[in-house]
């Protein structure tokens, strides 16, 4: 009695609670491609903004060190109102003067040498920017590859909620077949119950699938930057990218790929910054200045200037400035850009050995996968052939049970290798692209 007892109590858990179906709403995510959810990414992203917006800096950056070439200019204008009066051996006089003052003056200045600073300095703006160039070209590649892996997980999610009910599907069948069985007592109650177990495993192995796609439709809509969520276009998802190139032509791309050339453009400023501080450490500064002052204007009302000056001054001046000692802070400053130069080339160095070692492990990992995908299809064929197999023999009494269950977890598994050799495929051939800085057709 207790026995059936448990019997209908397994039946029950699969079959009174219908909660899967509540699962299976559409929960209205905006179906976007992956060229869009691309460029709203590249639009919104914090990394892409603020490399966009070095580009902006950066371009002021050469337009201020060019300007050192010009000289510098200003202008001045004053007026003051008097009124009250003074005190004079005890008396207090009156002011018996305009009430308004006014002055004014122009003032200029230029370097006529400074050793080549301002041209290293020019120099080292514009490798700067170079630089920024390049580190817009690395932070947009680097959103793309995050947004396209998010994007095939959202896909992964779909096919392996597309794989869990299949082989809930499948566990139905193996249930209602050993239940029929049960019935004729052709089998004992021990195999309805493996099969009411295994159809619990597969709804829950169903729930978490659709539980993944959720949360994967999520980080997309949050790297997009979309006030509605948004999803992957549901397409055939069976195809991976090819990798049409050959592993030559990707090495040149890798040693001429945004992150080298940031490198080599990053070492260059650093080169010209040291020029330029050795310059401004160790040779004189000749430097000619104009001035022009007028003063003493006035007038019994405002009026912007008065009358006559009644005085002036214009003075034109050159100047040489040399430091003899600071406290070795010259040296200081000389040894830290020689440093900086020091660690630039380094970084240069080991960013090109780390192109050929990255590339490599990359295109490994797309073949494998590719070659993985091949054979798990040839695996899933077998498995399908297997299954239709065994669930014929058990239908006839032939076999047991257990041979029907491991057939039904050899193809779940094959599966589910399939959809993670396809993400793996998707992902590497996308992190080829982010790191030779280029779309690969």
């Amino acid at each position: 009695m207790r026995r059936i007892r448990n019997h209908v109590a397994v039946v029950a858990f699969i079959f009174a609670p219908a909660f899967l179906p509540a699962q299976q709403g559409a929960d209205g995510s905006r179906p976007v491609s992956l060229e869009e959810a691309v460029r709203l990414a590249q639009l919104n992203s914090p990394v892409t903004v603020g490399a966009r917006n070095a580009l902006r800096t950066g371009r002021l950056t050469q337009l201020n060190a060019l300007g050192q070439y010009l000289p510098n200019l200003s202008v001045s204008y004053g007026a003051s109102n008097f009124s009250g009066g003074i005190y004079q051996q005890g008396e207090l006089l009156p002011y018996k003067g305009d009430p308004w003052n006014y002055g004014k003056g122009y003032n200029a200045s230029i370097v006529l040498f400074d050793g080549g600073q301002r041209y290293f300095g020019y120099r080292q703006a514009v490798a700067g920017q170079r630089a920024n160039e390049e580190n817009e070209t690395l932070q947009r590649y680097g959103v793309a590859t995050t947004v396209k892996q998010q994007y095939f997980a959202v896909l992964q999610a779909r096919e392996l909620e597309a794989a869990g009910a299949s082989a809930l599907e499948q566990a139905q069948v193996a249930l209602n077949a050993s239940a029929a069985k049960v019935k004729i007592g052709q089998v004992v109650r021990t195999d309805s119950l493996k099969a009411a177990i295994q159809v619990g495993a597969a709804r829950l192995q169903l729930l978490n699938a659709r539980a993944s796609l959720r949360d994967a439709n999520a980080a997309l809509t949050r790297l997009v930057a979309s006030n509605v969520p948004v999803t992957a276009i549901a397409a055939d998802t069976s195809d991976i990218p090819k990798l049409d190139v050959d592993d030559a032509s990707l090495a040149r791309m890798a040693d001429d790929g945004p992150g080298i050339r940031q490198a080599a453009a990053n070492l260059e400023a650093v080169k010209q910054g040291r020029r330029a501080t050795m310059t401004s450490q160790y040779i004189p500064q000749v430097r000619a200045n104009y001035n022009y002052n007028a003063s003493g204007f006035t007038s019994p009302t405002f009026n912007w200037g008065g009358g006559p000056a009644a005085s002036t001054q214009t003075q034109y001046s050159f100047s040489i400035g040399y430091t003899i000692f600071n406290g070795f802070t010259r040296e200081l400053n000389a040894m830290q850009a020689t440093v900086l130069a020091d660690n630039a080339e380094a970084v240069l160095r080991d960013a090109r050995f780390n192109a050929k070692s990255q590339l490599a492990q990359l295109i490994d990992q797309f073949r494998t996968a590719a070659q993985t995908v091949e054979l798990q299809r040839l695996q899933i064929a077998a498995a399908q052939e297997d299954l239709s197999a065994q669930q014929s023999r058990y239908a006839l009494g032939a076999s047991s049970y257990l041979d029907l269950l491991t057939s039904q977890t050899a193809l779940d598994s094959q599966r589910i290798l399939l959809i993670n050799a396809r993400f793996t495929a998707r992902t590497a051939r996308a992190a080829i692209e982010a790191f030779i800085g280029r779309d690969l057709k």
